[in-house]
């Protein structure tokens, strides 16, 4: 039963991740293609954007799992890592440059901490 609702919790925040990763991706395509912003003047507003979604799905998936939310937070970060380490590879035959392992290792600690954050206010709220 444990592992059904740790498997539910984690594809809940997989899709949260993917679902602001898409809706993020079309607002900065369209900032791109009609205004004067370039690619380069956006660069830390998008990296900022990332972690701040890997935090939520980590909350997300913490949050649905009630408990371990360091370890439920931690699989759905290294999952979507894995995910875009398929579409990066299979896609374009190349995997993570240094850069980008540093990218999605700050990934996972991010999302490990939201998810102790989503098991703690979930907690917090069927105390009440």
């Amino acid at each position: 039963m444990e592992t059904k609702r740790w498997g539910k919790a984690i594809l809940y925040g997989l899709i949260t991740i993917f679902v602001i990763a898409l809706v993020t991706s079309l607002t900065f395509s369209l900032l791109l293609k009609f205004t004067s912003l370039t690619e380069s003047s956006i660069t830390w507003v998008l990296l900022g954007i990332s972690l701040l979604t890997l935090f939520i799905g980590g909350f997300v998936a913490g949050g649905n799992g009630k408990e371990k939310g360091w370890l439920i937070g931690g699989i759905t970060a290294l999952l979507y890592s894995l995910i875009i380490l398929l579409f990066k590879f299979l896609g374009h035959g190349q995997v993570f440059t240094t850069e980008e392992l540093m990218y999605h290792g700050g990934f996972l600690l991010i999302a490990m901490l939201g998810g102790v954050f989503g098991v703690n206010l979930s907690a917090s709220r069927e105390g009440k």
